[in-house]
């Protein structure tokens, strides 16, 4: 498996609708596709407007899976970039909200 950055812009109208998009993304990646896909983390954007947007980790067997999860998910796809070599820095820092 490949990793991905997956950018879903102004995917979402409040927070709450996120929780509920992500509840259906995890259950469709372990539950359809746990062979072609894996979602590893996402980072939550403010987008204005009160709109959030997310940056998404995945891997993924091809960037078709990425977008077939989506489409069965119903969630946005704004770009999909395949990751060629990771840096790491420091670890994440622990997340802002649970």
């Amino acid at each position: 498996m490949d990793t991905y950055v997956i950018r879903r812009r102004n995917g979402w109208k409040t927070p709450e609708e996120l929780q509920e998009a992500a509840a259906k993304s995890r259950r469709v990646g372990d539950e359809e596709m746990s062979d072609d896909i894996r979602w590893i983390r996402s980072y939550v954007l403010n987008e204005g407007d009160s709109a959030v947007g997310t940056v998404c980790i995945y891997q993924a067997s091809s960037e078709e899976a990425i977008r077939e999860h989506a489409s069965r998910a119903d969630l946005p796809v704004d770009e999909v970039i395949k990751v060629v070599d990771t840096v790491m820095v420091r670890p994440d820092p622990e997340p802002a909200a649970v």
